[in-house]
């Protein structure tokens, strides 16, 4: 019989979210919480577009799990499998199973490379890479410094996805490596977006379509990558308004692949029936299951009307810390989640925008002396060395 084990608190996931909000927990004086995660490494990925554009290292982005874990956190090295929201348990891969009094669901999302056919196979080889892999990240620099000519492809998927803006980061980190090289006039440089804009809030849209033009970017909306042949290096780009495929040959191709909540989630109980990806049903505003009072969820699972960023967990784990602890005394929820998301977009080696904007795409500044609409040397010291400082030691620690 498999063995069951409870804990006043269990937490699925040891990202971003789940370790945020454990930390919260446990300087709130929360004494029992048990954290699932599988993995032995801790990534801080959003640094992985300047390992693919060369200015940091893969190495800078990751720390062993066991030091970043609250003390007086179990840490269940293992992986869940589902939730069983009625009977208040979690099954493990390992065989067992964790019983909670309240659950927190933070276990992100997966990327499906087999969405696109030929992209799983290629992604690594001749010239096909992502940086929303750990792997792959510094293949990516790789490749953008061995084209010399020819054409260099960046594309985005359907769907909602972690960090929005960094499909695009990537291409404007790959023009301004060229155009410094003198290349510019040699390379052609395709950004394929499946939305009808460059940016979802208009008024840095305007700003990013700016930086593409200065770049000579061709951007190709409602268009999207749909099959790739490796071997040969073409890719096949779909469209969507006019239904009609064009293949491409290229020298680089910067894929972003499909993304979706993980496949033990989909379809389950607390999947939201509106999300076709699967992503988490919660109350937009206090992170609550919309079925389940004890469930909360965050990150990149939760089906929120915002873009899945870290700097969305910042705002998003004090309210689920703040609301869990109220449930726990059987009080009202208290905190409210406005939305907040925040993109530091990367336009060249030394420049940065940083997007903030709330659910209504309101600007949301948090330097409102400073016109983060333009790029900005300052802007980009922040997203090199500031924001992983805060991340490591603020956000981690539930200091930030």
């Amino acid at each position: 019989m498999a063995s069951v084990r409870h804990h006043q608190v269990v937490i699925v996931g040891g990202g971003t979210a789940g370790i945020s909000v454990a930390a919260r927990l446990r300087r709130a004086g929360v004494g029992d919480i048990a954290l699932v995660e599988p993995s032995e490494q801790h990534y801080y990925q959003p640094l992985w577009t300047l390992v693919g554009g060369g200015q940091a290292t893969a190495a800078e982005t990751v720390r062993p799990e066991e030091k970043l874990i609250p003390k007086g956190v179990t840490w269940l090295r293992d992986r869940a499998t589902g939730v069983d929201p009625d009977n208040r348990t979690v099954p493990l891969a390992g065989g067992g199973t964790v019983a909670y009094d309240h659950l927190v669901m933070a276990p992100g999302l997966q990327l499906d490379f087999d969405a696109v056919p030929g992209l799983a196979e290629s992604a690594g080889r001749r010239g096909v890479s992502s940086n929303y892999r750990f792997d792959l990240a510094p293949l990516t620099w790789d490749f953008i410094r061995d084209v010399r000519r020819g054409t260099a492809i960046f594309t985005m998927p359907a769907g909602p996805i972690k960090c929005g803006g960094a499909p695009q980061k990537i291409a404007y980190l790959a023009a301004d490596w060229w155009r410094r090289q003198g290349l510019s006039e040699r390379i052609r440089i395709i950004l394929v977006l499946p939305t009808a804009t460059i940016f979802s809030q208009p008024e840095w849209a305007k700003v990013l379509t700016g930086v593409a033009a200065n770049y000579g970017i061709e951007v190709r909306y409602d268009s999207q990558l749909v099959g790739v042949d490796g071997e040969g290096r073409r890719a096949v780009i779909l469209d969507s308004a006019a239904g009609t495929e064009e293949t491409l040959d290229y020298e680089l191709l910067h894929a972003v692949p499909p993304q979706s909540a993980p496949d033990w989630l989909k379809g389950g109980p607390l999947a939201d029936p509106a999300s076709p990806f699967g992503y988490l049903a919660v109350d937009q505003y206090t992170l609550q299951s919309t079925r389940w009072p004890e469930i909360f969820a965050l990150g990149d699972v939760a089906n929120l009307p915002t873009s899945k960023t870290g700097a969305a967990i910042r705002k998003q784990a004090p309210v689920v810390a703040t609301n869990l602890l109220a449930a726990r005394r059987g009080e009202l929820l208290p905190a409210r989640y406005d939305g907040y998301t925040s993109c530091p977009l990367v336009t060249a080696h030394n420049r940065m925008l940083l997007a903030e904007f709330d659910y209504q795409l309101t600007p949301k500044p948090s330097f409102p002396l400073i016109d983060t609409m333009k790029p900005r040397y300052d802007m980009w010291l922040l997203k090199r060395y500031g924001l992983p400082a805060m991340y490591w030691y603020g956000m981690l620690r539930g200091l930030a």
